[in-house]
């Protein structure tokens, strides 16, 4: 694997852990670390070894682990773009957007205080969202006479529907996690003190059941969401064909009728 100034990896049970690291900057997104991010995600979808990532930001220069996910773009890089320079630099940040969204891996995001802007558009990029008590959500930037750049306009909407999206992002308000949860932001809010316990041990549940159909069907959620409902039921059921060519779906059903644990390992 790579070495990187902004990330931190850490690999163990199947289970990847990959921490966003500036704490000079409350982990804000510069150019650096969305290619770091984008050479890290390359290599961990071609590990056979890793059957889910969590991704979570690291503690602050005074060592708080709670303070901060990503506190956005990195403003201070972005305050002379042109208009030319922020359009690549948005499509810079999408392409490990995209990755996260779209790699066999499940992938969760443990969101540990502020996620605000870019902060917030990567955690959506994630299948899945954690919260811990402190964390703050927002998409701050038309307070800031721009508009959200990272994906925020497009994954927010169809995470929470159009009308608080747009409330959310006119008004610029913070959002805590319970009303995360309340929304649909958030699929989970945990004291953070049980943060990366709670991303851990469903990432374990994960890892247990079968890692190739985990990926199908993750396909198969993305693929679908923007089709017409009789093309998606189309595709899924061509899916659900190819998952039945498979050793896991003969061995789980297997072991299902036998009434003993399924050894699936397909990936």
């Amino acid at each position: 694997m790579s070495e990187f100034k902004n990330l931190l990896l850490e690999v163990e049970n199947e289970i990847a852990v990959l921490t966003i690291s500036r704490p000079a900057a409350l982990n804000a997104l510069n150019s650096e670390t969305l290619d770091e991010l984008n050479v890290a995600l390359t290599e961990i979808e071609a590990r056979d070894d890793v059957k889910v990532l969590i991704l979570t930001g690291g503690p602050d220069k005074k060592g708080n682990p709670f303070k901060s996910f990503v506190a956005g773009a990195d403003i201070a890089e972005m305050v002379n773009f042109t208009a030319a320079e922020a359009r690549a630099f948005g499509m810079k940040a999408s392409v490990p957007f995209f990755k996260l969204q779209n790699m066999r891996q499940a992938t969760i995001c443990a969101v540990n205080g502020f996620a605000l802007g870019g902060g917030c558009e990567i955690s959506m990029a994630c299948d899945i969202r954690i919260a811990s008590e402190n964390a703050v959500f927002a998409q701050p930037e038309c307070g800031l006479g721009i508009i959200p750049g990272f994906g925020g306009t497009q994954r927010l909407a169809r995470l929470v529907g159009m009308g608080r999206a747009k409330e959310m992002i006119f008004t610029c308000d913070n959002v805590s996690a319970e009303e995360a949860y309340r929304i649909g932001l958030v699929n989970k809010v945990v004291p953070a003190e049980e943060l990366m316990a709670t991303a851990k041990a469903m990432a374990a549940k994960i890892v247990s059941k079968g890692s190739y159909a985990v990926s199908i069907a993750k396909a198969a959620i993305n693929n679908g969401y923007d089709m017409d409902i009789k093309n998606a039921v189309e595709m899924e059921a061509n899916l659900f064909g190819v998952t039945c060519s498979t050793h896991d779906k003969a061995e789980g059903m297997t072991a299902f009728l036998e009434k003993r644990a399924a050894n699936l390992t397909d990936f």
